[in-house]
């Protein structure tokens, strides 16, 4: 949608002006690597954003043959919502979990957790492919694939020495480096959090009128909230960075990092699926 496409050109410009300005302390080899790596994400979000999510998940493509009730699914739920047949792919990992990937409707991915897989049934499983082409449909992959990116790349220095001098070379102050680590998550959680929740509101209510199947939605969602309680995927950075684009929370927060959810509670999202089901409390 044209909101979403708005959204991804503006967190790109935010990015390219806080890029520069971070960069000034260090001169101008800063600046270049500012260039440089905003040339990247750009380049990135532009060409490899779905790519770069489904490695983080060492996610691998299926096909009929191989996920029959997964590519039927698919198959059958992308004609309800009107748009073309992603790819499908599956994460190998016991976590329950689903999210899609895509810059555009014709370019996309659908990926299911294997434990997902083993969890659902059929109805179950219906009902989060619609969730998520409900996502595609909507181009909510677009700002997705940018966020996962983008909050990458802000992690990026907990990870690395990238920043340390070397032999012959200056570089910022053993403080600076060291605040620039405990920042880099804080603000990556913030670009995560820009997307908002209501994204996931509004990708439940499309996925109701897709299937036809409110319940079926409800039904799937306690128990990816009972999996995930027991069963998380790593804290890594790449998971992290793209834990928006999960159909649940992958991964456990606590402290300041509630402050940055990007999901709503589980409980109003189900209580909404059984209100527009005709079920009352």
């Amino acid at each position: 949608m044209h909101r979403n496409r708005m959204r991804a050109v503006a967190l790109l410009g935010a990015v390219s002006v806080g890029a520069m300005a971070l960069a000034v302390p260090w001169g101008w080899p800063g600046i270049v690597l500012a260039v440089l790596a905003v040339s990247a994400v750009l380049g990135c979000v532009c060409l490899r954003g779905d790519v770069i999510v489904l490695r983080a998940m060492r996610a691998y493509p299926v096909g009929e043959a191989e996920q029959p009730a997964l590519y039927r699914a698919v198959r059958e739920l992308s004609v309800a919502a009107r748009v073309p047949m992603p790819t499908i792919h599956v994460s190998p990992t016991r976590a329950v979990n689903s999210f899609a990937v895509g810059r555009r409707p014709a370019r996309a991915a659908v990926c299911c957790t294997e434990g997902a897989l083993a969890l659902f049934d059929e109805r179950e499983l219906r009902a989060v492919v619609g969730h998520e082409l409900a996502h595609i449909r909507r181009r909510d992959t677009l700002v997705g694939a940018a966020v996962a990116v983008v909050a990458s790349l802000v992690m990026a220095p907990t990870g690395a020495n990238a920043f340390a001098p070397g032999p012959g070379r200056a570089g910022p102050g053993r403080a600076a480096r060291l605040l620039l680590v405990v920042l880099a998550p804080l603000a990556a959680g913030i670009v995560r959090a820009g997307v908002g929740s209501r994204r996931e509101y509004d990708a439940d209510a499309d996925a109701a009128r897709i299937t036809g199947d409110p319940l079926g939605l409800a039904s799937a969602l306690r128990q990816v909230d009972h999996s995930t309680r027991r069963l998380v995927l790593p804290p890594e950075r790449q998971i992290v960075a793209m834990s928006h684009l999960m159909l649940a929370t992958p991964v456990h927060r606590a402290g300041v990092a509630r402050l940055f959810g990007t999901h709503p509670p589980m409980a109003e999202r189900v209580a909404r699926l059984e209100q527009r089901a005709g079920y009352r409390r």
